[in-house]
């Protein structure tokens, strides 16, 4: 018996923002301005916390760990979106699609595990602090760095492989800025209730359930906090918190949004752009420039860059 491939389509147009056309110049201005302030912003963080003594602590471990995550999750789709304001590629061949879908939802998948063990860290620090650095061994915090990583890339091949298995044979347009379960799913010739399935189970289990775990140690942090009495204190044990307090939330919200409903809407893309795009972009003044330890670093390397060697 000769087996035939049904599936038909060898490449996707993705839509992107085409109704938008109008604001076309506008768009690419935009979006190349965020990517740019996006990378330079995380990789900011990383130097700084690499070459800054004072900032090698477990809580910038993770910064840094996160924010290098954060490049990725963007530069997997924004140059694309790029290529196609400016030059006109909405092209995006089967083998392409595909594996930038499963590099970004394994990204998205992988931060939202990293969220989890940011908060644990400040859990342990301020519910713990006696035992706090004899738990958090350098052997310990490189496991739970690398764990989110494993978990991430391994729970996001079920939706990625079900969806690759459908049969594809026309309309191959997605609209959409980058290759994403949902409208590809809706593009299937064949059921998808099988990936369907997989992806409303592995958005149950990697961003739910990463949710309500952080609500749970969030909920202990705030308890012990409204117990310290000077308001200094609270001010100090809480503001490392707050900053991913509202990150976590916007972040899970969105994607709770988005991934929550298999069959995907046509402000998908919008609420997408949120935590593909302006979520990382904001992240490195949400989380460390306006962190007072973070500001005295840059200014330390700055001078250092500006004062004149002397012999």
């Amino acid at each position: 018996m000769v087996e035939t491939n049904k599936t038909v389509v060898r490449y996707f147009i993705l839509l992107a923002f085409a109704d938008l056309h109008q604001l076309q110049n506008l768009l690419v201005f935009v979006f190349l301005l965020t990517y740019i302030t996006c990378i330079m912003g995380n990789v900011a963080i990383i130097v700084i916390i690499r070459t800054e003594p004072s900032l090698h602590t477990v809580m910038y471990f993770f910064i840094s760990v996160f924010s290098f995550l954060e490049i990725i999750a963007v530069t997997i789709t924004v140059p694309k979106l790029l290529a196609y304001l400016i030059a006109g590629n909405d092209i995006i061949s089967f083998n392409q699609c595909f594996t930038q879908m499963y590099v970004f939802i394994s990204s998205g998948a992988t931060e939202c595990c990293l969220l989890v063990v940011m908060v644990y860290d400040r859990h342990l620090a301020i519910n713990n602090p006696l035992r706090y650095s004899t738990i958090m061994t350098p052997t310990f915090c490189i496991s739970l760095a690398i764990s989110p990583w494993i978990i991430g890339f391994s729970i996001s091949l079920f939706p990625v492989i079900t969806t690759a298995c459908l049969e594809f044979c026309g309309p191959n347009v997605i609209d959409q800025f980058f290759c994403d379960l949902a409208p590809l799913q809706n593009l299937a010739c064949s059921d998808p209730f099988i990936s369907s399935t997989a992806t409303i189970i592995v958005s149950a289990f990697s961003v739910e359930l990463p949710f309500i775990i952080i609500i749970g140690l969030y909920i202990f942090i705030i308890r012990t906090v409204s117990k310290i009495k000077s308001k200094e204190g609270k001010y100090k044990a809480f503001s490392t918190c707050l900053s991913h307090l509202i990150v976590a939330i916007l972040f899970f919200g969105t994607a709770t949004i988005v991934y929550g409903n298999p069959k995907g809407s046509r402000y998908d893309k919008y609420l997408v752009f949120i935590y593909t795009v302006f979520t990382p972009t904001s992240n490195p003044f949400i989380y460390t420039f306006r962190n007072r330890d973070v500001k005295k670093a840059l200014r330390n390397s700055l001078n250092h860059l500006i004062k004149p060697n002397r012999m």
